[in-house]
């Protein structure tokens, strides 16, 4: 699927692979994963084998949170995978997991991009009156407790990128199951590079779990090349001057 759909990288939930490896998983892509019971959670990235070289770290945070950071062309990309507990779990593991993923934050320097592919079981709603600055209009029906959550996270220095693109209900549905239908899957990325996301939705006819659907993002990396000093630009003159002969 990810090769028919020209992804590039895909963050994944409830992988049911227990331990913190990296495997081959045809096709070209490799899975970086962490889980320590095969029966619940577990989260990881799987990157198209051409970036596997371009990976600098991998932080297994927990079995619901991960980061893959890489370098491409000088532009550091950070990667964070993350499966929030369910509506039904404890307020406690809730609030652990936020604050983990907190911590991940505080921990990569303001001058790297960072994009979050997570299921946060919640619902940040349609609309966004006073929460303009961190998400768009297009959400999914109402907000509850858990996407109070996603949009309080993101107010510290995030945006929920589903939400700035209008499309229909079929694109930002995330998740179907019998007659319901909502929206708990978001990418979030640093407000300072939404200008580089040109596209955001929900593939349609793409099932990568039963019952949820992938969302994609479209992004293009702007890197900025060096300026070369002037004494560096005589420098090659002279050195093209030498192998003409001129000199």
């Amino acid at each position: 699927m990810m090769e028919r759909r020209k992804v590039d990288i895909l963050c994944v939930q409830e992988t049911r692979w227990k331990g913190s490896k990296a495997h081959s998983i045809g096709a070209g892509f490799k899975l970086f994963y962490y889980g320590v019971d095969s029966k619940r959670n577990e989260v990881g990235v799987v990157l198209k084998e051409e970036f596997v070289r371009n990976v600098l770290e991998v932080k297994r945070v927990s079995d619901s949170l991960m980061n893959l950071k890489l370098e491409i062309e000088g532009v550091m990309l950070n990667v964070v995978s993350g499966y929030a507990p369910q509506v039904g779990c404890e307020l406690e593991e809730k609030e652990r997991f936020w604050s983990e993923l907190d911590e991940v934050m505080e921990s990569i320097p303001t001058g790297e991009r960072v994009v979050i592919g997570a299921d946060f079981n919640g619902h940040v709603g349609e609309g966004n009156t006073g929460d303009e600055e961190v998400m768009g209009k297009f959400g999914v029906k109402e907000r509850n407790l858990e996407g109070q959550m996603v949009v309080d996270f993101a107010k510290r220095m995030e945006a929920v990128v589903n939400t700035y693109f209008q499309k229909r209900e079929e694109h930002r549905v995330t998740y179907k199951s019998g007659g319901r239908r909502t929206q708990v899957d978001y990418i979030l990325c640093r407000r300072g590079i939404l200008k580089e996301i040109s596209d955001c939705k929900v593939v349609v006819g793409e099932s990568v779990a039963r019952q949820h659907r992938m969302a994609v993002c479209r992004m293009t990396l702007m890197v900025c090349k060096k300026k070369r000093s002037k004494t560096e630009i005589e420098k090659k003159k002279v050195v093209e001057a030498e192998k003409g002969g001129m000199l």
